[in-house]
C-alpha cells in the first residue's frame, strides 16, 4: 500500500476530499475552552451571594444580588492567571476574592495536585520492580485449567486495585497475557477485552478511596476521603459481582458454541494459545515483599482517611476516637512518597534508579495533576465573578422540592455528558463538585453520595466512551472491532445504570 492509500485509510489528509477524521480534543484542551466560555459568561451571569453558616456551607433562602468586584480589565486578569489561582490561589479573608499574593485560605488545588504526583511516583516504583506483573502472570497461570476462576480472579483484582487507586491505562500492558490465556480456555479474544477492561472499570466506577476520582471529588466537596464509604464498598461488592457474572455469562456461551461469539476468531488464534501455556517464573521472595509491603500502603491509607467514630456509630457528628488519624492529601503525599522510597529500596532498584523512577512517575501524572489546575481555575474565575451562588440560586427552587432519592438519581444522570465531553475523573470532579456539594444541603442529602453519584456516572460513561485510552487501546490491542464492543457491552451499563440508581437513591434517603 503506498502513502497515500495508507492516509486515506486512516481518514487523513490523503481522504477523499482531503477531509480529516475528527479526533476528539484532550481533557487539557476542552478545559481550556471550558474556561474561556465560563469567563465571557461571567459578563453575562449576574453576581449574588448567600449568606453563610460557620463552616462556610450556604444558608437556603438568603440568596442576595451583590456586585462583582473590578471591570472587564480586571476580569481579564482572572482570565489570565485562572491557571496559576487553581494552584495556590488564596481566598482573601476579607473580600472572599481569589488571587495569587493574597492573605486567607489556601483555595488552590496546590495539596491534591502534589498528591497525585506522589502517587503517581509510587505506582511507577511499584511497577517497575516487575512485583505487580509477575504476580498476576503467577494468579492467570495457576488457574488456566479452571478459566470461570480464571475470569473472576483476573476481575476482582483489576477491580480491586481500580476501587483502591485507579487502575485503568496500567491494564492496557496485559492484553499481551490475558488474550492468549483465554484463547488457550477456548473463550474469545471479546471475553479477554471484557475482563480486562470491565473489572478495572467496575472497579473504578465504585471506587472506595481511589484518590483520582473519590478523593479528588472529596476534596473539592469539602469532605473527607473516608465520607460514604459504607455505601460505597457495598456497590464494590454487588456491581463487581454483577459484572463478573455477566462476562462469565458470555464467556460461557462462546465456550459451548464458538459459533455465538460476537468476534469470531482471528487466524493465528489457535498458535496464540500455545504461547500461554509457558509457565511464568515464580515470584521471588523480594517481589513478595513488594506485593506484601504495596499492600500495607494502600490498607494504612485506608485506616488513616476513614472517619471511624461516625462509621461504628453511624452519627456525623461523632468525636473521632483518640487513634483516627483523619489525614488528608498532605499527610497522604507525604505517605506515598516515603513508601514510594522503601518500595525501592526493598526491591533494590538502586540508587540512580530509584531517582530516576521517582521522577518518571512523577512526569507521567503530571497530565492529571494538570486538569485538577485548570479545572480548580474555572471555579476560581466563577468565585471571583460571583456567578456560582447565581448558578445555585436557580435551581434551588427545583431542588428543594425534589425529594432526596430523586436528587441523587438526577444527580448521577446530569454528571452523564458532563463525564463525555470530560473523560478525565479528576479534571471533571474538581469542576462539577463546587456546584453539586451544595445543591445537596439544600436537599437533604449528604455529600457523600453526591460524589458517589458523581463517581458512579464519571465510571459508567468510562467503559465505554470513545474518548478514553483505555477502552479504544484495549479494543485495539485485542484486535476487536470498537462496534463489537459496544454490542458486548450495552445490556451491562443499563444494568449498572439502574442498580447505581438504587444504591445513590438509598444512600440518599438513609442519610437524609
Amino acid at each position: 500500500m503506498d502513502a497515500g492509500a495508507e492516509k486515506a485509510a486512516a481518514g487523513g489528509p490523503g481522504a477523499p476530499g482531503g477531509r480529516r477524521r475528527f479526533v476528539f480534543p484532550s481533557a487539557l484542551t476542552v478545559l481550556a475552552a471550558v474556561t474561556v466560555a465560563v469567563w465571557i459568561l461571567t459578563f453575562v451571569i449576574p453576581s449574588g451571594a448567600y449568606e453563610r453558616s460557620a463552616d462556610g456551607r450556604p444558608l437556603q433562602g438568603t440568596y442576595h444580588r451583590t456586585p462583582a468586584p473590578g471591570g472587564f480589565v480586571h476580569r481579564l486578569g482572572d482570565l489570565f492567571l485562572a491557571p496559576v489561582n487553581g494552584l495556590y490561589g488564596v481566598r482573601d479573608t476579607a473580600t472572599g476574592e481569589v488571587t495569587p499574593d493574597a492573605t486567607g485560605a489556601l483555595y488552590g488545588a496546590a495539596a491534591v495536585f502534589l498528591f497525585v504526583l506522589a502517587i503517581g511516583a509510587f505506582i511507577t516504583v511499584v511497577f517497575a520492580t516487575g512485583a505487580l506483573d509477575r504476580g498476576i502472570e503467577r494468579l492467570a497461570h495457576r488457574l488456566r485449567t479452571r478459566g470461570a476462576l480464571l475470569i473472576a480472579g483476573v476481575m476482582t483484582v483489576f477491580s480491586l486495585l481500580g476501587t483502591v487507586e485507579g487502575f485503568a491505562e496500567e491494564t492496557l500492558g496485559f492484553y499481551g497475557l490475558i488474550v492468549p490465556l483465554m484463547l488457550a480456555l477456548g473463550y474469545d479474544r471479546l471475553v479477554a477485552t471484557g475482563a480486562i477492561i470491565l473489572g478495572a472499570g467496575v472497579g473504578v466506577l465504585a471506587s472506595t478511596v481511589n484518590p483520582f476520582a473519590t478523593g479528588v471529588a472529596s476534596a473539592a466537596a469539602g469532605i473527607s476521603l473516608g465520607d460514604g464509604i459504607a455505601l460505597r464498598f457495598v456497590m464494590w461488592i454487588v456491581l463487581t459481582a454483577v459484572t463478573i457474572g455477566y462476562v462469565l455469562r458470555y464467556a460461557r456461551r462462546v465456550r459451548t458454541d464458538p459459533a455465538r461469539s460476537l468476534t469470531g476468531f482471528l487466524p493465528g488464534d489457535r498458535e496464540l494459545a500455545a504461547e500461554a501455556a509457558a509457565e511464568p517464573p515464580e515470584l521471588t521472595r523480594l517481589q513478595k515483599t513488594v506485593l506484601v509491603a504495596v499492600a500495607l500502603v494502600f490498607a494504612f491509607m485506608i485506616f488513616s482517611v476513614i472517619p471511624w467514630a461516625s462509621a461504628l456509630t453511624g452519627r456525623a457528628d461523632a468525636t473521632p476516637y483518640g487513634w483516627e488519624l483523619g489525614w488528608s492529601f498532605a499527610q497522604l503525599a507525604a505517605l506515598f512518597i516515603v513508601a514510594a522510597v522503601l518500595v525501592g529500596l526493598l526491591a533494590r532498584l538502586g540508587e540512580q534508579r530509584l531517582s530516576a523512577t521517582l521522577v518518571q512517575g512523577a512526569a507521567d501524572f503530571i497530565a492529571p495533576a494538570l486538569v485538577i489546575v485548570l479545572a480548580r481555575g474555572v471555579t476560581v474565575i466563577m468565585t471571583n465573578a460571583k456567578i456560582i451562588d447565581t448558578v445555585l440560586h436557580a435551581v434551588e427552587s427545583t431542588v428543594s422540592g425534589t425529594p432526596a432519592a430523586v436528587f441523587a438519581i438526577l444527580v448521577y444522570v446530569v454528571n452523564l455528558p458532563l463525564a463525555f465531553l470530560i473523560p478525565s475523573t479528576s479534571g471533571h470532579a474538581t469542576l462539577a463538585m463546587p456546584v453539586l456539594a451544595p445543591l445537596a444541603g439544600f436537599a437533604g442529602v449528604p455529600r457523600a453520595v453526591v460524589v458517589t453519584a458523581w463517581q458512579s456516572a464519571s465510571g459508567v460513561m468510562n467503559l465505554w466512551v470513545p474518548t478514553t485510552a483505555v477502552v479504544m487501546g484495549g479494543v485495539a490491542l485485542a484486535k476487536i472491532g470498537y462496534d463489537k464492543y459496544l454490542r458486548f457491552v450495552w445490556p451491562l451499563l443499563v444494568l449498572l445504570s439502574v442498580l447505581i440508581c438504587g444504591f445513590v437513591a438509598l444512600g440518599a434517603v438513609a442519610g437524609s
